[in-house]
């Protein structure tokens, strides 16, 4: 079943995209209904208050935050969730972590985000 799975992720057409002015809590819910997993922002080491936009969580943030980026994120089912938290980083200089849907339980890096929803 396994590779069934990894190849039905491969051709999953659900994608992901951002926008400065979203808050935070909007960028969750979609991440959530799209993959079934929570996305958690963080503000340095603490996690960021969800009524934040990402614009104004730069404001707030000594990182150097890269939110106009002309680089689309687009994150598919295929991808494993460490390397989904290096897009975010890489591309806009922002902390995520990628957690099970009651975002209690951080999922394993090596996991891709479609196996993470399956568990």
């Amino acid at each position: 079943m396994g590779l069934f799975n990894s190849f039905k992720d491969h051709f999953n057409k659900a994608e992901f995209s951002i926008t400065p002015n979203k808050k935070l809590k909007t960028i969750s819910s979609e991440f959530k209904a799209t993959f079934n997993l929570s996305l958690v922002f963080y503000k340095g080491n603490f996690i960021a208050d969800s009524n934040l936009t990402l614009s104004s969580l730069d404001k707030k943030t000594s990182n150097a935050m890269n939110i106009n980026s002309k680089e689309n994120l687009k994150i598919k089912a295929s991808m494993k969730v460490g390397k989904v938290e290096d897009l975010f980083l890489s591309t806009y200089g922002i902390k995520v972590q990628i957690k099970d849907n009651a975002a209690k339980k951080l999922i394993n890096n090596d996991l891709t985000l479609g196996d993470a929803s399956r568990q």
